[in-house]
């Protein structure tokens, strides 16, 4: 999950992309560090296939709705807002004046807002139209709203990345929740006992594999715009399209 890059071999480029997971629970079998996994494992693919400075993640944030569940640890939105833009000030001192944030937890929400206020020096990605083309490349049966938490595409990934991660279980772990509207107030135990909200069923390393090949076409775009002369305004637009929201549908949770 780390680069091992020595000093001299860091790449000498304009764009940082730095990984944020979260410590929460998914159900009984992925690991609590599931979205950090996927946040590596997405950054780790992007760095392969494009000129990218790959920074270690940030492992711990804003999983407040999890609180019930045994294991889940969180951090103020505050402190995750002041951790990045440290990060971000650090890296232009460096020579790296862009960052990308390759969120996997979409209770990160301030994270749209600290990119927004960067004035096109930042982006997050992937962004809601970044998974859409990507579940529907990799034929995923199930859609963003009903697929929230250690579902179909969570599993699909780990499947194919990580399969050792993977516990028993998963093949009978469904469970659907269409009305979660007092989420935010009520967290997320109102809406499942297991942790679950999604068809973890219908996983497989096909699908994840298919998945991290369609967010590396997306990226393209999100460099592109990042290196725009001046930039912001197309930036702003791009992540009105890019909210926080992740492989978990409504957000990776």
């Amino acid at each position: 999950m780390l680069p091992l890059n020595t000093s001299p071999e860091e790449r000498d480029v304009p764009v940082a992309v730095l990984p944020v997971g979260s410590h929460e629970q998914h159900g009984p079998f992925l690991p609590l560090a599931t979205d950090t996994v996927i946040a590596c494992t997405i950054a780790r693919e992007l760095a392969g296939a494009h000129p990218v400075r790959l920074l270690p993640p940030v492992t711990i944030s804003c999983s407040h709705e999890h609180a019930g569940w045994p294991g889940t640890v969180s951090i103020s939105a505050a402190t995750l807002i002041a951790v990045v833009t440290d990060v971000a000030a650090s890296l232009r001192r460096a020579g790296a004046p862009k960052l990308v944030l390759v969120n996997g937890h979409g209770g990160n929400y301030v994270l749209g807002n600290v990119v927004q206020e960067a004035g096109g020096d930042m982006a997050l990605f992937p962004g809601p139209g970044d998974w859409d083309e990507a579940r529907a490349a990799a034929g995923l049966e199930t859609d963003a709203d009903a697929d929230m938490h250690a579902g179909e595409l969570e599993t699909s990934i780990l499947l194919h990345a990580h399969p050792e991660m993977v516990r028993a279980g998963y093949e009978s772990a469904d469970h659907l929740s269409g009305d979660r509207r007092h989420l935010l107030t009520a967290g997320m135990a109102p809406y499942t006992r297991s942790g679950v909200v999604g068809r973890p069923s219908l996983g497989s390393a096909r699908k994840g594999r298919d998945v991290l090949a369609s967010l590396v076409r997306s990226f393209g775009d999100c460099l592109a715009v990042l290196a725009q002369e001046g930039g912001g305004a197309g930036q702003r637009r791009d992540e009105g399209e890019h909210a926080v929201h992740d492989g978990d549908g409504q957000a990776l949770r």
